[in-house]
């Protein structure tokens, strides 16, 4: 027995989207069978019930109300699902049969248009990327949102590949179907996003006309699979899409995913959030399409010095007008999201409200352009002249669309009256029946001196006379046509109502039907207008990024950079940016930092929790600042170009490969020592300390020799190891610094200040100490620590004295008590001391020595127990 003829209907479509939700219109629900339904019942927590569907008898079955399904759609969406859309596409009234269905839409992680699944702040990327050659790939991403795309070649190997989708906000990744499945693992498991496969591309004039401008045909091809993958997932005319822009990496600094993630750019290491970020401190932007940019400016900063200059030069326009900054600030506040409301017009999503939002946004810009004309900048002055404020756009949805319209489209009320003579006379028509209900309301109160008499209203049974049961009898016989009885009243009609209701109905019907149609056209006028406001709200963008800029700057008092055609970097009194601001009860001790061509190598040593790992970031953070054009914190600032930053800081395993800290640590040097260039800046902290000490010790003289004699790059390069501080006896571009410490009464204080020479003492155990470990073990790790420096490297520590040094044994037993042996046997207690003593401990990893010491620990513990 096969399947009834509506799931038959399902099941072929299904078949074109397994690897999607589909929502199957049924009436007021989208709904869903088979194994989608018990997926979507446990993904959305909705019930999950059954239906008969033929064939093997009834199936799992759950939906959702249409007019609700966006929260769904989004909740899947958010979880990496792709959801089809199928809609009946004709009417049920005239079907033959099962009514036709269709999918309208395929919604995708990247492809998102609704507005609440979007982030206002954030970009919405779908990339591709395709395999050019060995290690080469071609990259291209867009935000259908906003219409930008752009493309480019990446030369460096799939891990450049995987900063760049890193680096950005991508949702989705479409890959050609040969692509190797290997990489296509790692996207989903390792990146955690959507893999989708390419279309098969057919000749598009639309598609041809975006990727005219690009004569890579590599490049081409690839920005051509990702527009044929929008085409056909949206099933529509895609007007807003902008012409891809090739990106060129060399004229941007590279930062690679460590980098990105340990100098916590955007967003911070911990808690994987924006508060505690450089975008967090440096984001005064009050439009939603200026913190897109922003942000973007951040991910990839600026090689040119012209064009970093340039921005410098804007930023200084706005930081030296408070008054005329604050009041661009203020009218910024009331422009909306002009980018995404152009891509809702062109999508055909857009309602009446949405383009109230545009006329708003409108109304601003003649003030903008004016008070952009009362700054001296020159540079600042000439936005005013790229901005076209769109007069005819403004004078069309002023007099088209109602100051106050409903969500929906369909409903009416809609347009102002005065827009449409036809409209107004429907409108009219309507208007004045209503008035004429209201009279005979009235006339009929007097008439039958029936005070609760009413004239309503019903869907269902039209303009009916309500009197309640009591009145009944005050009716005169042969007034009224029963129509409908209730519980307390009766519902009367009569001839002439009946006549005005057909008046008025038929005048509400054509009203809304027209209404409907005018706004339709309307948008598709509004549509025309799509490259000018593209245009429009990129340079309000920028404006809004500037201002924020001088904003900022003003407020935490930074100052312009000077860049320099050597080496040299100069900053006094460098401050951290953003610890800082984070700072309730302290100031922040400013250091000056100083790198040239004669040194260019600082080996930082000093304790932990005292600023090293600060001290170098905030150069990293200071150079990225100003290289996306925004003042720097610094009483001054001399910089050279930066084109790149490498960092290894902080200990952290990838699970997800099963690499351990130290290979961690291991690949994060290696890729820095691969590509770093003498223009580069490297910061290394702690290098080696995930294996032995001389293990560790050896590399990290390697790492610092070949990066001094090969590479040359600006390196930072913080060490526990202070046998290394007498490589500066050999290696002249390096330069030994170190945290000042100064131990008072037992404490130690740590004031932050970067001097020059080593440090003379480590204070590992004073910041045990302060971290709250037990006072018996640190007096036994200072009776330890002066032991170990007094004595060569592998010979035994002296067991002779714990008590005397107020060890407490019985809380922390590191050596059971000393017994005498009985003649002829060895005490437990003395074969625990000799293997104690056979322990190399500076050769031994953290782990290994932990696993001995628990060894041992068992040990002493049943020779106590035995006595």
């Amino acid at each position: 027995m096969s399947h009834t003829p509506m799931i038959q209907q399902y099941l072929k479509i299904k078949a074109d989207y397994q690897d999607c939700f589909l929502f199957f219109r049924l009436g007021d629900f989208y709904e869903m069978f088979f194994e989608d339904a018990k997926k979507a019942a446990l993904e959305l927590e909705i019930t999950l019930t059954s239906r008969d569907g033929g064939g093997d008898g009834r199936i799992p079955m759950c939906g959702v109300p249409f007019h609700s399904a966006e929260n769904y759609i989004k909740a899947l969406i958010d979880k990496g699902y792709k959801v089809a859309i199928c809609e009946q596409v004709e009417d049920p009234k005239v079907a033959k049969g099962v009514v036709k269905r269709e999918v309208v839409q395929l919604i995708t992680p990247g492809t998102v248009m609704e507005g609440n699944m979007l982030d206002d702040k954030e970009n919405n990327y779908l990339a591709v990327v395709t395999e050019i050659a060995d290690q080469q790939f071609a990259f291209a991403y867009t935000d259908m949102s906003t219409g930008e795309t752009f493309v480019m070649e990446i030369k460096r190997g799939w891990n450049a590949v995987l900063s760049e989708l890193y680096n950005r906000p991508i949702k989705e990744v479409v890959v050609e179907q040969d692509f190797a499945t290997t990489l296509i693992d790692e996207l989903k498991e390792k990146m955690q996003l959507t893999v989708s496969y390419a279309i098969e591309t057919h000749s598009n004039q639309a598609i041809t006309e975006l990727v005219k401008d690009i004569s890579d045909d590599q490049l081409k091809q690839t920005c051509m699979v990702l527009y044929q993958y929008l085409f056909h997932t949206q099933k529509r005319a895609i007007d807003h899409l902008k012409q891809a822009q090739v990106i060129e990496l060399a004229e941007y600094m590279t930062l690679d995913m460590y980098s990105q993630r340990n100098l916590e750019i955007t967003s911070s290491l911990l808690r994987k959030e924006k508060f505690g970020s450089l975008l967090w401190v440096i984001d005064r932007t009050v439009t939603a399409m200026g913190a897109r940019k922003l942000k973007k400016w951040l991910e990839r900063p600026l090689l040119t010095q012209s064009l970093i200059e340039k921005r410098l030069d804007l930023v200084n326009g706005f930081y030296d007008q408070f008054f005329e900054r604050e009041e661009i600030r203020e009218a910024l506040q009331s422009i909306y999201d002009m980018e995404r409301l152009s891509g809702r017009v062109s999508f055909g999503n857009v309602n009446a409200r949405d383009l109230i939002q545009l006329k708003r946004s409108l109304a601003k810009v003649p003030f903008i352009k004016e008070q952009l004309k009362q700054f001296d900048s020159k540079a600042v002055q000439a936005f005013s002249d790229s901005m076209d404020p769109l007069p005819e756009l403004f004078e069309l949805l002023d007099n088209s669309i109602a100051e106050d319209p409903p969500i929906s489209i369909t409903e009416g009320n809609l347009l102002k009256d005065g827009y449409h003579q036809e409209l107004d006379q429907y409108r009219d028509a309507s208007r004045n029946g209503k008035h004429w209900i209201a009279e005979l309301e009235q006339k009929e109160k007097a008439e039958t001196n029936i005070k609760s008499l009413k004239i309503g209203f019903n869907r269902v049974f039209g303009y009916y006379i309500e009197v309640t049961r009591p009145n009944l009898p005050m009716i005169p016989e042969g007034r009224y046509q029963r129509k409908q009885t209730l519980t307390n009243a009766e519902r009367f009609i009569t001839e002439e109502l009946k006549e005005k209701e057909s008046l008025i109905l038929e005048a509400e019907e054509k009203s809304v039907e027209l209404e409907y149609q005018l706004f339709l056209e309307l948008r598709e006028k509004v549509k025309m207008y799509i490259p000018y406001l593209q245009r429009l709200a990129e340079t309000i963008s920028e404006i809004d990024v500037l201002q924020s800029f001088a904003t900022v700057s003003e407020e935490n008092n930074y100052v312009r950079p000077n860049f320099t055609k050597d080496h040299h970097i100069y900053l006094e009194e460098s401050r951290h940016p953003v610890i800082e601001k984070v700072m309730k009860d302290e100031q922040f001790v400013p250091n000056t930092i100083e790198l040239a061509d004669d040194k260019h190598l600082l080996l930082i040593t000093g304790p932990n929790m005292s600023g090293k790992s600060t001290y170098m970031r905030q150069l990293a953070l200071t150079i990225i600042m100003a290289q996306v054009g925004c003042f720097v914190p610094a009483q001054r600032a001399e910089l050279s170009i930066t084109d790149q930053i490498f960092t290894r800081i902080g200990a952290a395993d990838d699970l997800v490969s099963g690499q351990s800290t130290f290979m961690v640590e291991m690949l994060e040097a290696n890729h820095a020592v691969q590509h770093a260039t003498e223009d580069s800046l490297i910061l290394l902290d702690e290098i080696g300390r995930g294996t032995s000490t001389y293990d560790g010790m050896a590399l990290a003289q390697a790492i610092i020799e070949y990066i001094h004699d090969h590479i040359k790059a600006k390196t930072l390069f913080s060490t526990h190891y202070h046998e290394l501080t007498s490589l500066e006896d050999n290696l002249s571009a390096l330069k030994n610094i170190h945290v000042r410490a100064e131990e008072i009464e037992g404490k130690v204080v740590f004031l932050h200040q970067i001097h020059e020479g080593a440090a003379d003492e480590s204070y590992g155990i004073h910041v045990a100490q302060l971290a709250g470990l037990p006072n018996p073990l640190i007096k036994r790790a200072n009776v330890i620590l002066s032991q170990l420096e007094g004595t060569s490297s592998n010979k035994p520590l002296s067991s002779k004295n714990r008590e005397e040094d107020n060890f407490e044994i019985e809380q922390i037993a590191f050596f059971a008590p000393e017994e005498p042996a009985k003649k002829g046997k060895k005490s437990a207690d003395h074969e625990i001391i000799e293997n104690l003593q056979k322990i190399k401990l500076l050769e031994m990893t953290p782990m290994d020595a932990m696993n001995e010491l628990y060894q041992l620990q068992k040990k002493a513990q049943g020779a106590k127990g035995r006595k």
